[in-house]
Parts: C-alpha cells; sequence; structure tokens
C-alpha cells in the first residue's frame, strides 16, 4: 500500500494544489490566449505568471493547509474563493507596479487583466475544490497515514496519543505500543487500546517494530533509568528512525512539551543561538517590514484616532510599561481601547467581555488596529515585528514564579506578532500563559528569517478571521 510516513497531511495538499495548477493552468492560457505559449505549454511571456504563485501563497497565509482546515473541509471550501480572490487581487496589484520598478516591463491592459483574473479565479477555485476531494478520499481510505511504534506504555504514552490526536500533523496514525514487564501501563490505555499494547519477551523492540512496520520508533517510557538501550540501537541498526518522546512533540506538534520538559534535553538538542548575522538580518527584516506596514495602515491609525476622540474625552493613545529583550522595560504604544482611569483599582488580567472596553475599542480590538501604533516601538528598536508578547512587569514577575523557564522567552526581543498569537486562542491566565509559552520557547529555539516569515504570512489568517480577541 502506498504511505506517506514522513509527510503532514497538510504538505500532501499543497503538493496536489502545486501539481493540479501547474497542469491545469497552462492549458487554460493555452485555450484562452494559444499565441501567448510555446511548444512546451509554457507562456511565452510574464503574463500571468504570478498569479500560480500568489495563489499558493494566499493558500498557505490563511491557513488552508493547517490541520483544522483540513479537518473542518466545508468551512474551508466557503473560504477559498475568497483566498483565490485576493491571489488574483494582489497579482493585479503586483502588474501594476511593475513598470513602475522596471520601466522596460509591459503591464497587461484593462480587458486583459479582467480576463486573466477571472480565468485564474475560476481555474484555482476548481483546482484547490478538487484536491481537497481527492485528500478527503485518501484520508478515508486510510492512505495518508503513519504506523508509530511507542515505547513506553505509561502515563508519558497517554499525553503523547492525547496530544496527536489533538494537534498531530498527521491526521491519521496507527500506534502500537511496547513496553518492558516492569513498567506500569496506565489504565486508560488499557482500557482504549488493549490491543494495541505489546510486552515482548526480552524486551525485543525491534521484533515489534518488523510485526506492525513501523515508519518511527518514539521513546516515551515514564521512567527511562534502567531501560536496555542496546535494544533500541538494534532498531536503529535495521534501519528503524527512532526519536526521544521531547523531540518528537517538538517536530509534530511545533511546541514544547512543558509538562514533560527536561533541562538536559534543552541543553543537549539544537536551538537557543543567535549569532551577530541573525540579528543583523532580523533587524533589517523588522525595519523594512513595519516601515512599509506602518505606511500602508497609517489610515487605519488616523481613522482610529478620530473615532476614539469622537467616542469622548481622553487620550487617544495609550502608553504601558512592558517587558522585551533581557527584562528590559520599555513603554509600549497602543491606541485607547478602555475608557479613561480602566485600572484605578489596579492592574488586572483582561476578560472575556470586558465591561471596560469602550464600543470603539471593542472594534478596534477584533480589528487588531490598536496594536498597529507598536509598529513606531519596532523602527526605535523596543520590539520586533515577530516575537513573544510583552507583558506588564508585574505579570512576568507573578509569571516566573509559577511557571519555569518564563524568562527564557526574553531572549529575543518582544513582538507585535508571533508562534503563540497565530496557534493559540487569545488568553488571560495562568494556565493560558504556560500553554503561550510551550510556542514562545518553540520559537526562541528555532528562530530563524524563514519562520519570521512564515509566522508574518500566517498572521493575515488571524487578521481576517480572528478568535478569541480581547
Amino acid at each position: 500500500m502506498l504511505r506517506f510516513s514522513k509527510t503532514t497531511t497538510g504538505t500532501v495538499l499543497f503538493a496536489l494544489d502545486a501539481v493540479l495548477i501547474a497542469a491545469v493552468w497552462p492549458l487554460v492560457l493555452a485555450i484562452s490566449r494559444p499565441d501567448a505559449l510555446n511548444l512546451f505549454m509554457l507562456p511565452t511571456d510574464s503574463r500571468g505568471l504570478g498569479y500560480p504563485a500568489f495563489n499558493l501563497l494566499l493558500l498557505f497565509a490563511m491557513g488552508l493547509y493547517r490541520r483544522e482546515a483540513i479537518l473542518e473541509a466545508g468551512r474551508s471550501l466557503t473560504r477559498v474563493p475568497l483566498v483565490v480572490g485576493m491571489g488574483g487581487g494582489l497579482e493585479v496589484l503586483a502588474s501594476l507596479i511593475q513598470p513602475l520598478v522596471f520601466p522596460g516591463a509591459i503591464s497587461p491592459g484593462g480587458r486583459d487583466q479582467a480576463v486573466l483574473f477571472s480565468l485564474a479565479a475560476v481555474t484555482f477555485t476548481f483546482c484547490a475544490f478538487l484536491a481537497r476531494l481527492i485528500i478527503d478520499v485518501l484520508i478515508r481510505r486510510r492512505v495518508l497515514r503513519r504506523r508509530l511504534l511507542i515505547v513506553g506504555a505509561g502515563q508519558r504514552a497517554w499525553d503523547l496519543l492525547h496530544m496527536l490526536g489533538r494537534e498531530g500533523s498527521s491526521l491519521h496514525d496507527d500506534v502500537t505500543l511496547v513496553h518492558d514487564r516492569l513498567e506500569h501501563v496506565d489504565p486508560r490505555l488499557l482500557a482504549e487500546r488493549p490491543d494495541h499494547i505489546l510486552c515482548p519477551d526480552d524486551f525485543d523492540v525491534v521484533s515489534a517494530a518488523l510485526a506492525v512496520d513501523a515508519d518511527l520508533i518514539i521513546v516515551a517510557p515514564d521512567e527511562r533509568r534502567g531501560m536496555n538501550l542496546e535494544r533500541l540501537l538494534e532498531c536503529k541498526k535495521a534501519g528503524f528512525p527512532v526519536i526521544q518522546y521531547l523531540s518528537f512533540v517538538e517536530r509534530e506538534i511545533r511546541r514544547i512539551d512543558l509538562k514533560r520538559m527536561e533541562l538536559g534535553w534543552l541543553v543537549y538538542t539544537d536551538g537557543f543561538t543567535f549569532g551577530a548575522l541573525d540579528r543583523f538580518l532580523k533587524r533589517g527584516f523588522d525595519l523594512t517590514v513595519s516601515s512599509l506596514v506602518l505606511l500602508l495602515t497609517a489610515p487605519l491609525i488616523l481613522a482610529g484616532m478620530a473615532a476614539i476622540r469622537f467616542e469622548g474625552a481622553g487620550p487617544v493613545l495609550y502608553r504601558q510599561e512592558r517587558v522585551t529583550l533581557d527584562g528590559k522595560v520599555f513603554s509600549i504604544m497602543k491606541l485607547r481601547t478602555m475608557r479613561v482611569n480602566a485600572e484605578a483599582a489596579g492592574a488586572v488580567w483582561a476578560a472575556a467581555k470586558d465591561n471596560r472596553i469602550t464600543k470603539v475599542g471593542g472594534f478596534l480590538r477584533r480589528a487588531r488596529i490598536d496594536e498597529l501604533p507598536q509598529l513606531v516601538n519596532i523602527l526605535k528598536g523596543e520590539m520586533s515585528f515577530v516575537g513573544p508578547r510583552p507583558e506588564r512587569p508585574m505579570f512576568v514577575k507573578e509569571l516566573a514564579e509559577k511557571i519555569p523557564l518564563y524568562n527564557e522567552r526574553h531572549m529575543v526581543k518582544a513582538g507585535l506578532t508571533g508562534w503563540a498569537q497565530i496557534n493559540y486562542p487569545y488568553g488571560a491566565s495562568i494556565d493560558d500563559a504556560r500553554s503561550k509559552l510551550s510556542y514562545d520557547l518553540y520559537y526562541v529555539k528555532n528562530f530563524s528569517i524563514l519562520f519570521d516569515f512564515v509566522i508574518l504570512l500566517q498572521t493575515l489568517r488571524v487578521v481576517l478571521w480572528p478568535s478569541g480577541v480581547r
């Protein structure tokens, strides 16, 4: 049977989109503009080439390759035409700007532009619908599956299965658990998976891996002391990939499991390194992106300020102390969304349906417009465009006392957007802070300019389809 053992479902869906577009779009251009293609079905000019690129870019940015988008297929399909239209709009804008940047370039006329846009919208919508129909069939027929062998059958193995079912990048896993005779088996596993728990003689893991044809072996016992490592080495020599529990969670779910985290693992794994070149590129990225976004959103900021002034008396800008790189305190700028003297009784966590928020403020928060003045903080070097969201000093002190490794998020500058913001709904409690820290630490550990770019793209999804905003 065909298996995609090392490929996520979202990656397969992206590949399907790309293949269908590469096959169908040249045919559409050949039918509509036969004079513009050569014998190899490639355009002889650049018109129309940008549509596939912008289409795939927007499908990714809007999160249509994420786990939840694939699971909620009906909801995703209703968003496809809008996303495809946005991609086409970007190509139209790019073609209009191109002659200004490259004087020799030729921009399509108004009629040609309208025809290309219409063809692209219909073609890419059809391709996206077909790709998602194919992926649904593959999932139902259990083609996109992995065979996982988990070494361990205790509470840690149970937690791992729970996370895979809720957050795993693959939508279908065949899981078998193997343990030695001395390990306590979690009763929940015995109740739910009695036929998938093995206890081989002499802890013969390689025989179990051969029996289930494992794609990956995950070492996740509750207690590793006394484990027969020679048996795991036999698995590697037999060609089976072997990975530690924490490394698998980091790679699979793209966050760090704070509940089971071990300091030794953080010390010996890669990450948490920032060279001079990294910091230089990040600063250049911040200056370029924040300047561009500030220029494009200046009308929104001015309109927000006017709306706040029209609603009542009080300052339109709100300044508040926050914590950034190396624990330094700075003054963050936001559009005021709460009534004047909202914290006269002292600082408190934000809450759902917070009665301190004004009517205009509620809209500005949902649309994320209130955060835009922080672009000035980025230009001043106090913040970065991407990074952990800055917290207030009194909350940082409280959280650092209750959550291990909380201060490690300050190894980078605080950000306007971040990995936690695009993966975890807004929360304002100790438990929420712990959950968001698992994403913040993943970002700090795996920082790169490419990762910043991915987060920046997917921030569009959060802005256009906000959830959990306060």
